[in-house]
């Protein structure tokens, strides 16, 4: 049995759905995009042009609702199956676009740079337990307006996963949608086998910004699945009860999953977020807190009432060094996202508000990964009759450290985590130097630094990349050391 945990009735479920659609109906959301403007209106929608507001009708969000898929595919730069985004299936991914990272030398938080994504790319592309890579870094060495193809640039050429990626300015898009169907080979084996997720964010309160909607209806058209990151903030961007915020949640995302059928029925989308709850003591909005776990998990429930895949940002957190918290909030966001079966988990290494990477916390997180697979695996009988048999053998002498049962099952049965986990005796840490997690840690990622073999991406399909980008004022094989 897969342990699992419920956090809405059925009743309430429908209730949400329900005020959501009614909300969109009767209040309306804001849509700042011209062709999303377009698109409605031909779809039948009422827009008042002078308020920028939609009335999306219940009967439309319905329709669009038959036709979005209940699962994708997602594949790696090989073309390999990855996971299968649906039901209670799992996937963890680093956290995106953060501006700084936690220095492994200094243990300062500073501005992030190009070599700091690169190493953080190849350590990623070594962890068994994180199945999908995404932008995580903006380099702060290159021009803002190219940052978000940047980040791609980087990711393709440095790993061989699947990404998490998304556009900070409209006229990204073609380009790194252009570097995708380089490396996949045409846009219809693109459309087959998906490489790369594209983040959308509305703005709260119900507005669908004109980068957000240029983002979902360009990703429509090409097959490219879109993920919805609707951000409420409970007391500041959304009513201050969790239950409130879901129901805005619901009303935001169902509107971007409108537009996106509209143009292409059958386009794939994710039911996805990353609200928080607001602290009116300090006026931050915490993302890792109990409270904002509450609200991923719930929204994530109507998410898979509504039959879509679905992405939470749990399993990071505020902290803003390698300490207690970042451990305690982390294990729990992950843990529970994983029983949850959040189909993308996304915030691996991620800390300090969604602010900042950590090299360092993404290998750790790593392991919570790991024990969060193994969890949801749940216990499985291995033998009929369960142990009888074996304790059938047993006199004062037996032990069972070298019976074959024993060796048979200890490896499925155990999680055996890498050397960042210490499991010696007391005599043992002392003798191999007293060192904390942090230590261990950094010796790792050093190690898989060490051991990454280069970039694997063809030479002239890193020439192909770096032409697409267009930018004459860098010279990318210096920068990117190829």
């Amino acid at each position: 049995m897969r342990p699992c945990i419920k956090i809405l009735e059925e009743d309430l479920k429908e209730k949400v759905v329900s005020e959501a659609m009614e909300i969109l109906e009767e209040i309306g959301f804001f849509v700042e995009n011209n062709e999303a403007v377009e698109i409605l209106q031909n779809a039948g929608v009422n827009v008042d042009t002078e308020t920028q507001k939609a009335f999306i009708p219940r009967d439309l969000v319905k329709k669009s609702l038959k036709t979005a898929p209940q699962s994708i595919s997602l594949y790696n730069r090989e073309g390999d199956l990855v996971s299968e985004l649906g039901g209670d299936n799992i996937c963890f991914d680093p956290g995106s676009a953060a501006l700084n990272v936690l220095d492994r030398e200094t243990n300062k938080i500073r501005t992030a740079v190009t070599k700091d994504f690169v190493d953080f790319t190849k350590v990623v592309d070594q962890l068994e337990h994180i199945h999908a890579q995404s932008t995580a870094i903006a380099c702060s060495d290159v021009p803002e307006k190219i940052s978000d193809r940047y980040r791609l640039l980087i990711t393709l050429i440095y790993s061989k996963k699947p990404i998490v990626t998304g556009t900070f300015v409209k006229e990204s898009f073609e380009v790194m949608k252009d570097m995708l169907v380089a490396v996949r080979g045409s846009e219809d084996e693109l459309r087959r086998k998906p490489l790369a997720i594209f983040d959308a964010c509305p703005s709260p309160p119900l507005k669908w910004s004109d980068l957000t909607c240029q983002s979902i209806i360009d990703c429509a058209k090409y097959g490219i699945p879109s993920e919805f990151v609707s951000m409420p903030m409970t007391g500041a961007t959304a009513p201050v009860t969790i239950l409130g915020s879901i129901v805005q949640h619901a009303a935001e995302t169902l509107a971007g999953l409108v537009i996106t059928q509209i143009v292409s029925p059958g386009a794939p989308v994710i039911w996805g977020g990353s609200p928080a709850a607001f602290d009116m003591r300090k006026g931050t909005m915490y993302l890792a807190s109990v409270d904002t776990i509450l609200l991923d998990l719930g929204y994530v429930e109507i998410g898979k009432y509504l039959n879509l895949p679905t992405h939470a940002y749990l399993g990071m957190s505020d902290a803003k060094i390698l300490d207690s918290q970042a451990g305690f909030e982390t294990g729990m966001g992950s843990l529970l996202a994983g029983v949850k079966g959040v189909n993308m988990i996304s915030g691996a290494g991620m800390m300090n508000f969604e602010s900042t990477q950590s090299i360092q916390k993404v290998v750790i997180d790593n392991e919570i990964a790991g024990m969060t697979y193994k969890f949801v695996k749940g216990i499985t009988q291995r033998d009929e009759p369960i142990a009888k048999n074996l304790l059938k053998e047993f006199d004062k002498k037996t032990h069972l450290l070298s019976h074959d049962h024993t060796l048979k099952w200890f490896r499925e049965e155990l999680y055996l985590p890498s050397t960042v986990v210490d499991r010696s005796t007391n005599e043992e840490w002392i003798n191999k130097g007293r060192k904390s997690a942090g230590q261990r840690t950094k010796e790792r990622v050093e190690k898989l630094l060490s051991k990454y073999p280069g970039a694997s991406l063809e030479k002239d399909n890193i020439e192909d990349l770096v032409d697409i980008m267009k930018y004459e004022e860098i010279d990318f094989h210096k920068l990117l050391d190829l």
